[in-house]
């Protein structure tokens, strides 16, 4: 009877990747983007086809297979002159831009994306995008590895509001400020009939979206600018969401806050629930309540029910960190701008024009931590 070898005979290969491109969005991207981690996993075929069909672009993805499973889809358009072929990751700037990476991926499968994407472009941009972002790091330690050029401007500071953290020091929201905003819905409840409710998942309709632009309509947005930062109305980011609703596990994650007086819309939050992390995207209300606070008492409910599903921290983005920080958010992980310009000529102008780069950004805060 022959003996059987021991293990230590045998030499692990490592695991077969392949890099490819393809014209369009790859179906492989939603297989790639359930394997993430939870807070990434809205990045979606659905996310990046709403991108294209909101704002435009002709899409090309790179994948990474590793034994024959997408382990990274980066979709890419085209930006600026052709002939500087440029390209940059499309998609929505709430609550960042960038691209699913396999949550167990590993730098080699950045060495293989990188070694794809220079045949296809002579630069990338990724961002705004958060420090920290799994795909971020991968590809900066491989690029800084491969000699790219790895170029950053800073954008702004996030806010993060801990609530685990929070309620493990003490009850939270506290009493207190519950019985000051049952104060105030009672003066509120002078104008009309209060309703508070909820949208997600199959709720997401015409309607739906009608009115929150609505109350975008009425708001400051309307008031004191063009109005093309607003997420809901025609002339604003209204399509993109639209859009972005058609695939259902989005749409699940989509949650508004809605309140009516008399059954006309009067205030709104909105958000994106990945796993226990809510990434808060807008919130607006009609000025003719304003004495009443209507924001604050329906982001306060909506934070109750958070809580009641399982959220444990609310990423408020950046923007105004007045009334963030009296509901107890810190500031949170940069969120900065990137170029990766590959090696050879390209990374040499990149590296000439770093300075450029950081100074088109805004002024980094003394109190902001490098990106170095």
């Amino acid at each position: 009877m022959t003996k059987p070898m021991p293990l230590d005979t045998f030499t692990r290969l490592p695991p077969m990747l392949a890099a490819d491109c393809v014209d369009g969005l790859a179906a492989s991207i939603d297989a790639v983007a359930g394997n993430a981690a939870p807070t990434h996993r809205f990045l979606r075929y659905g996310w990046f086809a709403a991108a294209l069909q909101a704002y435009g672009g002709a899409a090309r993805t790179l994948t990474v297979t590793r034994e024959g499973m997408a382990v990274a889809a980066l979709p890419i358009v085209g930006i600026g002159p052709g002939r500087l072929r440029l390209a940059s990751v499309p998609g929505c700037y709430w609550p960042f831009r960038s691209f699913p990476v396999a949550a167990d991926a590993g730098i080699e499968v950045a060495e293989a994306l990188l070694g794809r994407l220079a045949r296809e472009a002579n630069a990338l941009r990724l961002g705004p995008v958060y420090d920290g972002d799994p795909a971020l790091e991968l590809l900066r330690d491989a690029a800084r590895g491969k000699g790219w050029a790895v170029l950053d401007r800073f954008v702004a500071d996030s806010y993060l509001l801990d609530i685990a953290e929070l309620q493990a020091e003490g009850i939270w929201p506290r009493n207190s400020t519950l019985r000051k905003n049952r104060f105030h819905e009672k003066h509120l409840s002078g104008h009309g009939e209060l309703d508070w409710a909820f949208v997600s998942g199959a709720g997401w309709n015409a309607a739906a979206f009608d009115a929150l632009a609505e109350i975008e309509r009425k708001s400051w947005i309307a008031a004191r600018t063009d109005g093309s930062d607003a997420k809901f109305t025609e002339d604003g980011h209204g399509g993109f969401w639209r859009a972005a609703a058609a695939d259902p596990v989005v749409a699940a994650m989509m949650w508004a806050a809605v309140l009516r007086v008399d059954g006309v819309p009067a205030a709104f939050s909105f958000d994106l629930n990945a796993g226990a992390l809510k990434y808060a995207i807008a919130n607006s209300y009609d000025p003719a309540f304003a004495k009443h606070s209507p924001g604050k008492l329906l982001y306060y409910r909506n934070l109750v029910r958070g809580i009641a599903d399982g959220i444990a921290r609310v990423d408020w983005g950046a923007g105004d960190s007045g009334y963030k920080r009296v509901i107890g958010a810190e500031r949170g992980p940069a969120i900065r701008d990137w170029l990766f310009v590959r090696p050879g000529l390209p990374a040499l102008a990149g590296r000439m024009l770093r300075g450029l780069w950081q100074r088109s950004g805004h002024a980094v805060p003394a109190t902001a931590e490098s990106a170095a």
